[in-house]
């Protein structure tokens, strides 16, 4: 067995190798409050769940990394703790927050006189912020009420994917299914008038 030397002697190359490579996973919480097991947003993936926060070594340097999974997606995604913040990781919103997001969704609709290419885009990037309040106002100034007119494909998939971003962290949030938390929200709709 080759023996390697480190400052606090001999140890067996293979027991250092193993130990340099990953470490346990934790179950406390990292500097920004993220715990394992806890619900948090991605801003351009959505709601996910944190399944571990480990250190592991990567090109040479360790790094501690937050694990989220997205079962929807069936995506894992790890994202270094010191950049979690800058990336746009959050944990939900509060009730407070999402009520306010539900009272933006009772406002009337603000639809800008612009080319809609222009107007996708803003819309995109307000879904792509992972922000309820901006979120729902994309939902807002996309809902259409039986009698009027009807949308695009394209807008049609813009304000699909508002309301799946709002259902999921609204499902999140109460505990609920994905899906309850759609016709939730597609009910309250129903009310605004």
């Amino acid at each position: 067995m080759a023996v390697a030397t480190s400052k606090d002697g001999p140890q067996a190359a293979d027991a250092e190798a193993v130990e340099k490579k990953k470490t346990p996973a934790r179950k406390t919480r990292d500097d920004d409050g993220f715990t394992e097991g806890d619900h948090v947003v991605y801003p351009t993936h959505g709601v996910g769940k944190v399944v571990r926060i480990a250190t592991e070594e990567i090109a040479g340097h360790k790094l501690e990394l937050i694990h989220i999974t997205f079962e929807e997606n069936r995506m894992t995604l790890r994202v270094p703790v010191a950049k979690a913040k800058s990336a746009g990781l959050r944990k939900l919103a509060t009730r407070k927050l999402f009520d306010e997001a539900l009272a933006i969704l009772k406002g009337r609709a603000r639809i800008k006189r612009t080319m809609w290419s222009r107007r996708a885009q803003e819309y995109e990037a307000k879904i792509n912020s992972g922000d309820p309040l901006a979120i729902a106002e994309v939902v807002r100034d996309l809902h259409r009420n039986a009698g009027q007119p009807d949308q695009s494909f394209s807008e049609r998939q813009i304000y699909e994917a508002a309301m799946d971003r709002l259902a999921a962290e609204l499902g999140a949030l109460e505990r609920i299914d994905k899906n309850a938390a759609a016709v939730k929200l597609a009910d309250y709709l129903k009310t605004i008038t």
